[in-house]
């Protein structure tokens, strides 16, 4: 991809507003190439081929920020994340344009361009920024989405809205972001990312509270201070 460069791109349309270019292809079929090699055995669930739920498996977006990409923008990222026992094991993100490049093991340290980082800051609530996304696939969900986001604006310093949530959950892992919330994410879209986040001593967890975040994509991150702001308005949005 580094070597295709950044340009306007033509790209084949899976639903309203989900793009496929001929790069998300082709990084994905590298990828499933590399697992196949390296870690013969293990299912691998993939955004654009689909794939295995098993237990334990490969969760792989191969492209996230595809809208990004076909329009010149930078923020893209390739997330490859082992799944076992619910939990993502292993994660891996890499922003081809932007120098990034994170990895963790559960229980184990993070890494930034292969330097280890301490967990991060718990920054106050009223000093956080926070990165979301908006369910703009899924309309009905604007319904519990935004009392949230109103929430968000109120209790938090600012919102960003990069659009790749890989990167979303990376930048929060790192202390770039300070938090993250969305709705109705793939499994690829959050399972490396929220491995880095609880490397770095964050806290991931559906909008319930639960540990549903990897089935249901509804996912809330963040520091320890910032999640639990985050779980109190999800759950205030999800009684109106």
């Amino acid at each position: 991809m580094r070597r295709a460069g950044l340009s306007r791109r033509t790209a084949d349309v899976k639903a309203a507003g989900d793009y496929v270019t001929r790069f998300d292809r082709a990084s994905e079929e590298a990828i499933l190439e590399v697992l196949a090699t390296g870690a013969p055995g293990i299912p691998v669930l993939a955004e654009e081929s689909g794939g295995s739920q098993a237990e334990t498996r490969w969760a792989v977006d191969p492209l996230d920020g595809t809208t990004n990409f076909t329009r010149g923008l930078p923020l893209v990222a390739v997330s490859v994340a082992l799944i076992g026992n619910g939990l993502p094991e292993v994660g891996v993100i890499i922003g081809p344009w932007l120098s990034f490049e994170a990895a963790a093991e559960r229980g184990g340290d993070l890494l930034l361009n292969g330097e280890r980082l301490d967990r991060r800051r718990d920054p106050a609530p009223d000093s956080a920024v926070l990165a979301t996304g908006f369910p703009f696939r899924r309309k009905d969900r604007l319904q519990r989405y935004e009392p949230m986001l109103a929430g968000a604006l109120r209790r938090f310093e600012d919102l960003r809205r990069p659009g790749a949530a890989a990167l979303d959950l990376g930048w929060t892992a790192t202390g770039a972001l300070d938090g993250f919330f969305e709705l109705g994410l793939g499994t690829w879209d959050v399972a490396a990312g929220a491995c880095l986040v609880l490397a770095a001593g964050g806290r991931v967890s559906d909008w319930s509270g639960g540990e549903q975040w990897l089935r249901s994509g509804d996912i809330l991150a963040g520091p320890p201070q910032v999640h639990e702001v985050l779980l109190e308005l999800a759950q205030q949005s999800s009684q109106r």
